[in-house]
């Protein structure tokens, strides 16, 4: 597929980015090397074939998801300057 300028220019506003003209060319050519190898993946044969989530065939063990107690919070608001039950206080900004 060879890229064109009204789709090079389409890809810049959907994208947000701003090409150089000077660049326009290079990324043009580059794009179209992108599209091709994209369309030789669409000459093969995947009749028959299921998708594949991962490539590994077992799956994780699985544990009994049991609540523990954490000291996170009061090991993280020890270091801070000022708090307030569990959480950080800071200078009011907004008026």
């Amino acid at each position: 597929m060879i890229i064109t300028d009204d789709m090079l220019n389409k890809l810049e506003r959907l994208s947000a980015l701003k090409i150089p003209e000077s660049k326009k060319e290079e990324f043009k050519a580059e794009l179209g090397k992108i599209v091709g190898f994209v369309e030789i993946l669409d000459e093969l044969d995947l009749a028959g074939l299921e998708a594949e989530v991962s490539t590994i065939k077992q799956s994780a063990r699985l544990r009994e998801d049991e609540p523990v107690k954490s000291e996170v919070i009061k090991d993280i608001l020890k270091h801070a300057p000022k708090t307030y039950e569990t959480y950080f206080e800071v200078p009011k900004i907004i008026e």
